[in-house]
């Protein structure tokens, strides 16, 4: 098999020759350097793209001043200005003002003339289609529903107006999705045949169960229907905690989902998580990138992977890390190491 079909396979929930590895985008590895080009050839590789975006469509009007380390942007509102700040150091940036602090600022951006997005370039994804071939698959980012309350609102306040105020936020929700679902189909119509849909983690992490059903599981579904109805290929994202929300994830109906991460950074059981779901979802993880890929020795790590294939089994499984992007030259050399391990005990 190709690292394509084999990946396809996985998430058709088949038994490929071997289990597939898969290293999430390039991290910090030089993609046109000899271990990136290794890498690629030597695993099942999986690039992603940024997304459409456009939340507030092509008719909003938005301006950013800079002063110093702050940046503030202003989104000018029939309602009433709101205004975004983030300020930065020699190392780092972090937003400091988010522009939706109530339920009264959800009204305001909702009232933001909406024009949508017409057409969608498929340009990059092509190109990047082309260069992996069939050593791997790309997929196009797409931030769900739950994305646009968690980047307009701090995380305190998200989560306040999910307490206070369920129906502004269901609102929300709503409005969002009718305009995903409608940037998906201009996807779709681009020739874009696989997707990577985010954002759950922002319900699983601060929600609870009850909101991640109405503020992920149905409107995802929604979105992922409409991806498949065109034969696209749905991949998820999810980090953080999982085994509470394992039946709801797959709810979502998609092929394949990241990340399951194992303790102590997330609870995911892979023998559990596999009798549960696996005929549902495939499956992808559970090394972490950062905490484990990046720093064990190889040996380390290829003892690992062979307990983590022998927990999952060898049908609907990728052995992966958690799409961190933060990995280094080592990390490559390890997820390569993995593949041994995946070819040893095919």
């Amino acid at each position: 098999m190709t690292s394509r079909e084999r990946l396809l396979c996985a998430f058709e929930h088949g038994t490929p020759d071997r289990v597939p590895v898969a290293p999430f985008g390039f991290g910090h590895v030089d993609p046109d350097s000899p271990v990136g080009h290794e890498l690629v050839l030597k695993t099942d590789f999986i690039q992603s793209l940024g997304g459409p975006g456009g939340f507030l469509g092509t008719a909003a009007k938005a301006h950013t001043e800079t002063n110093g380390n702050r940046r503030t942007t202003t989104i000018e509102t029939p309602k009433g200005d709101l205004v975004s700040i983030w300020q930065s150091t020699g190392i780092t940036s972090a937003q400091v003002q988010f522009p939706c602090k109530t339920a009264d600022d959800v009204e305001k951006l909702l009232s933001v003339p909406y024009e949508p997005l017409r057409q969608i370039d498929p340009t990059q994804f092509n190109q990047w289609k082309e260069r992996i071939g069939d050593e791997g698959i790309v997929l196009f980012g797409f931030a769900d529903a739950i994305c646009i309350p968690a980047q307009y609102f701090s995380p305190e306040d998200f989560s306040l107006l999910w307490v206070d105020a369920p129906e502004a936020f269901m609102t929300l929700i709503n409005v969002a999705n009718e305009r995903l679902l409608q940037q998906a189909e201009l996807c779709c119509k681009a020739g874009i045949d696989a997707f990577r849909l985010l954002g759950g983690e922002y319900a699983s992490t601060q929600l609870g169960p009850s909101a991640y059903d109405e503020t992920v599981t149905k409107p995802d579904s929604a979105i992922c229907r409409m991806m498949h109805d065109h034969g696209a290929v749905v991949y998820y994202h999810n980090h953080g905690p999982t085994m509470r929300y394992l039946e709801l994830l797959a709810g979502i109906g998609m092929d394949a989902c990241d990340c399951f991460e194992a303790a102590p950074w997330g609870d995911c059981d892979l023998t559990e998580a596999m009798a549960r779901i696996g005929e549902r979802v495939c499956i992808v993880g559970n090394l972490d990138d950062m905490e484990l890929i990046d720093k064990l020795p190889a040996q380390q790590v290829k003892a690992i992977s062979r307990e983590r294939i022998e927990q999952a089994g060898k049908t609907s499984f990728v052995l992966g890390g958690t799409a961190s992007g933060t990995y280094t030259d080592k990390a490559a050399r390890n997820f390569m190491a993995m593949a041994e391990v995946a070819r040893e005990m095919s």
